[in-house]
């Protein structure tokens, strides 16, 4: 596959910077809003993403791929405690907008591509060492094991995208929850 020109990868990222907003309001949202938002015409967004799918799945792609990279710069900090908690935190505070694009991709009829399948497992790798470091530093108890920590993860921004909570009360939820998994 050749490279891109310079004003075909600018198209693409605002394509997908856009639809990340678009479809992050709204799973129902349309590729003509997309276009619109974008400055770009409905054949350029084909041309890079031949379905609404397709860039569906890019976005997915593009937001666990900015997640695992998040996870993979906190485990550079001194502080392995505030780094897990932080990522944690992130996570569940961008969970609304990430679900409405899986949500999206359901309601189209598609299954998770290999691309997303890739970058969620890459994410989930490095919240992992993220919860090693915290469990080692002992600011997180040795007995959170991951298949439990990151169940809470996943339980924690379903709920408060379910919820609909202010950041407010997200913030008081994971304080009670971050509360359960600090060593004693």
């Amino acid at each position: 596959m050749r490279p891109l020109r310079a004003d075909a990868r600018d198209n693409r990222v605002r394509i997908l910077t856009a639809a990340e907003e678009v479809f992050g309001r709204s799973p129902n949202a349309s590729t003509d809003e997309v276009a619109k938002l974008a400055e770009v015409g409905i054949a350029t967004v084909f041309r890079h993403f031949p379905t609404k799918v397709d860039l569906l799945e890019a976005v997915l792609t593009l937001r666990l791929e900015r997640l695992r990279d998040r996870a993979i710069e906190l485990a550079g900090e001194d502080d392995a405690g505030a780094a897990f908690f932080a990522f944690f935190e992130q996570v569940v505070a961008e969970a609304a907008s990430k679900l409405a694009v899986g949500d999206a991709l359901i309601a189209a009829g598609a299954v998770v591509g290999d691309d997303a399948k890739q970058a969620g497992a890459s994410m989930r790798e490095a919240f992992g060492q993220l919860l090693e470091r915290a469990k080692k530093s002992g600011q997180v108890r040795g007995d959170a094991e991951f298949p439990e920590v990151y169940a809470l993860l996943i339980g924690a921004s379903r709920g408060a995208t379910a919820a609909g909570l202010t950041a407010e009360v997200r913030s008081r939820m994971l304080n009670l929850l971050f509360d359960g998994l600090r060593r004693r």
